[in-house]
């Protein structure tokens, strides 16, 4: 895969990760209202809104862990009961978005292989689960190319758009989370004494 613009490797760290994704055309109504993005899947939506809450109140607990460590420590369980639930939403919905995709992803967008070429400068939804903590993300982008693959299909390379904050740091922190962890076993692989 070839990798986005110059200005966007200098700016966010991209990795190649696999993940379920799924690029459909924006409805009217979504492009004329930055506000509205919306997926047919309400499934999908409620998986979504969890992972932003989850993160969002992330700086909550943090604060309270200093002030009531046993409430904090019952609020990290009450998480996870709720990570497990969200991982048996995402595995149903791994048959509605797709099987994970090789992709390079970072903060500024996505390069991924489809069959059907996307005219660049299109408006898209990016539909992608983010494996294996099974994130639901649902984002606008923009196609910036579009290029034919030797072996068939087409390399199509999309910058996210209007994103929020909250988005952003999300997949940030996922996207940091999988390099530290592709580092991990790069070194458990190249270590003799393992």
């Amino acid at each position: 895969m070839t990798t986005l613009d110059e200005e966007d490797r200098r700016e966010y760290y991209r990795i190649e990760d696999r993940i379920a994704l799924q690029i459909s055309p924006l409805s009217a109504a979504e492009a004329l209202d930055p506000d509205v993005l919306q997926d047919d899947s309400p499934l999908f939506n409620l998986l979504s809104e969890l992972h932003l809450s989850d993160f969002e109140s992330q700086h909550l607990l943090r604060q309270l862990s200093d002030k009531d460590r046993t409430l904090a420590a019952f609020l990290r369980a009450q998480n996870k009961r709720l990570d497990l639930l969200s991982a048996v939403v995402a595995q149903t919905l791994i048959g509605e978005v797709g099987q994970p995709q090789p992709v390079v992803i970072s903060e500024g967008g996505i390069e991924f292989a489809q069959a059907t070429a996307v005219a660049p400068g299109s408006r898209v939804k990016v539909k992608m689960v983010l494996m294996p903590r099974a994130h639901g993300l649902l984002l606008r982008g923009k196609v910036t190319h579009c290029d034919p693959r030797p072996e068939g299909g087409f390399e199509v390379g999309t910058e996210f758009t209007d994103m929020t904050d909250a988005q952003r740091q999300l997949l940030a922190r996922y996207i940091l989370q999988r390099q530290q962890q592709q580092r991990r076993q790069q070194l458990e692989q190249n270590d003799p004494a393992s």
